[in-house]
């Protein structure tokens, strides 16, 4: 057997050495600390590999969805943030009537938008989509 148990009650290798990993079937606690979430390595990694405008978009798309799911919940499934350049914030609706709702709206979902989108929006442009 190439395992033999140590004097502290943990595995040891051939060459003496306490196997790292697993005391008992369980993780130690000292390794799962050296752990970080995937959600928080991706935005560094996006950039280092130059991706950060098209992680600014998705994070501007994400916030639009939070936003007009509070405040606008009807509208939700029925227009899309299409495009942010340059602080403008560009919103296409399915319908004339969920745009005229949004264009009403607009002072209160530019502010939310503001705050929760890093770069600053000057401009909420709402277009109806032509199908």
């Amino acid at each position: 057997m190439s395992r033999e148990r140590g004097e502290r009650g943990g595995e040891l290798d051939r060459g003496g050495q306490r196997s790292a990993g697993r005391e008992g079937g369980q993780v130690r606690r000292s390794e799962r600390q050296g752990m970080e979430r995937l959600g928080d390595l991706l935005p560094e990694a996006a950039r280092q590999l130059g991706l950060d405008e098209q992680l600014e978009q998705a994070e501007a798309i994400a916030a639009w969805q939070r936003i007009l799911t509070e405040r606008v919940p009807a509208a939700v499934g029925s227009c899309r943030l299409v495009a942010l350049v340059q602080g403008v914030a560009t919103v296409e609706a399915d319908q004339p009537i969920v745009a005229q709702e949004l264009r009403l709206r607009a002072p209160e979902l530019m502010a939310a938008l503001r705050s929760a989108v890093p770069p600053p929006v000057r401009q909420l442009r709402i277009t109806a989509r032509h199908v």
